[in-house]
């Protein structure tokens, strides 16, 4: 994903709702209830309080540890999800993207775009356990293979991947893609599932023990995918769109099965499989849509939840449903000059949290 500095939103031409191979979608977020309204029941409960300054971009939860990772400037800042506070950082992490956690190896990674590394480091201590160079240029998402114990970095300025061994440090080989490589998910047996953020998109398939593309589909009507989920009990991938949609794949024949209608400037995904609940973070108006699975290619959108402009990276606890999005507060818009005719909000100093949405 792009760093969540205030930047222009990718084109957003039209409203796309398709039925494909069996599909059904539900268009409730075409109509006013899209107009922020709660949605599934999500409701905006508090903000919690980061401060600094400089951009941000992917959030991770760690619903064991209790512990959300946010990515922000140079800096990884670590929230206790039960008190709502902020109990730690990591420091020098250049242009950090995101973070991966290796829970079983008591682990996390993170992908450091400005000097194309990764900084090892231990979950309970954060002390610092190594850092390694990238075999590509700006590492944006990062993902831990269970299957294969190793760490992927999605390089953006060289469409690759790097392959790094977690227990080792140890950097195993390059994997060329077809394109910008957005985010990636696995299915826990040796696949990797990465958006290529192509118009239209594209999923291409690793093998994360050869480290080969052993597959690649075209994401037909889905224009710039970034976030990506999984639901592994029905083999199905959810990539959000620049043009404004949900695209809901099969992996395993690489067909699109339907699309979804969301809102503009969206950047992440989460499925909260007990709850079967897709919400995509939807920058460019402020809002959460809500898309409930009725079944592995069936689709009903519950509208959108009110969230804040520029609140386009997201993660969701499993444990209390709850959702985390990144967040500023922006000052009045300047008047338009010569230099300046389309002038952007400035943010407001040490206005950088976390907005915590839930049902309850």
């Amino acid at each position: 994903m792009p760093r969540a500095t205030v930047r222009p939103l990718r084109s957003t031409p039209r409203w796309i709702a398709t039925l494909v191979a069996g599909g059904l979608v539900t268009l409730a977020a075409t109509t006013g209830h899209a107009q922020g309204a709660p949605a599934a029941g999500y409701h905006l409960v508090k903000t919690i309080p980061v401060g600094g300054e400089g951009g941000w971009d992917y959030v991770s939860v760690d619903a064991a540890a209790r512990r959300l990772y946010v990515s922000h400037a140079s800096k990884m800042v670590v929230i206790d999800i039960d008190r709502d506070t902020v109990v730690g950082e990591l420091g020098d992490t250049p242009g950090i993207h995101g973070i991966a956690i290796a829970a079983d190896l008591g682990r996390g990674f993170t992908s450091n775009g400005r000097d194309s590394s990764v900084t090892i480091f231990n979950l309970k201590t954060l002390a610092v356990l190594g850092r390694v160079k990238v075999t590509g240029a700006n590492p944006d998402a990062i993902h831990f293979d269970a299957a294969s114990k190793r760490v992927f970095t999605f390089n953006g300025r060289s469409a690759n991947a790097t392959a790094i061994d977690a227990t080792t440090n140890a950097v195993l080989g390059t994997i060329p893609l077809a394109g910008k490589p957005e985010f990636a998910q696995t299915d826990g047996k040796g696949r990797l599932f990465v958006n290529i953020e192509t118009d239209p998109g594209q999923i291409q398939v690793v093998d994360t023990r050869t480290l080969k593309v052993i597959a690649t589909y075209t994401l037909t009507g889905c224009d710039g995918p970034s976030g990506l989920a999984y639901d592994r009990a029905r083999d199905r991938l959810f990539s959000v769109c620049g043009n404004r949609v949900l695209a809901v794949s099969n992996p395993t024949t690489g067909t699109v099965v339907t699309t979804v209608p969301i809102g503009p400037g969206v950047d992440a995904v989460s499925y909260d499989d007990s709850e079967r609940l897709l919400l995509a973070s939807n920058g460019g108006d402020g809002t959460m849509t809500v898309i409930k699975q009725e079944g592995a290619d069936r689709y009903t959108s519950l509208g959108n939840a009110k969230t804040r402009v520029g609140s386009r990276t997201m993660t969701i606890d499993p444990t209390t449903h709850r959702a985390y999005l990144a967040t500023v507060q922006y000052g009045p818009t300047p008047a338009p000059t010569t230099e300046q005719p389309r002038p952007r909000p400035p943010v407001i100093p040490g206005s950088f949290g976390i907005l915590v949405l839930d049902r309850k």
